[in-house]
């Protein structure tokens, strides 16, 4: 028996063995979580009126990280975290709707309250 043929099935075999093998240890490996933008809380989000001012909603829940280059009447609260575990992608958005000084209208992933078109009290 020759060398070459005998190589190349040793190439063939270990090749074989290695692959999975990576798989295998790519799970073992840690990696961490990659939160990034603005993490919010429901309960925070529960808060907020129409006619809030931007200075009480920025109290309540904090500037945007996102910020709109256009003019101040939009507010993109960005949320995206990926989980190291398994990869998940989370991506969570809340835009809030200022005319004037004041907030008229909230969209996004994040429920608002029952109470949210109840202005406070002044």
């Amino acid at each position: 028996m020759s060398l070459k043929p005998l190589s190349k099935l040793l190439f063939v075999a270990s090749l074989a063995i290695t692959l999975p093998s990576c798989a295998f240890v790519d799970w073992l490996v840690y990696k961490q979580d990659l939160p990034q933008g603005n993490f919010l809380e429901q309960k925070d989000i529960d808060k907020l009126r129409i006619e809030m001012s931007k200075e009480q909603v920025a109290y309540l829940i904090g500037r945007p990280v996102v910020d709109d280059t256009f003019g101040g009447d939009t507010w993109r609260y960005v949320y995206h975290f990926k989980s190291g575990r398994n990869a998940e992608i989370t991506y969570r958005e809340l835009i809030l709707t200022f005319k004037g000084n004041k907030l008229v209208t909230a969209a996004g992933d994040y429920k608002v309250s029952e109470d949210f078109n109840t202005p406070i009290e002044k």
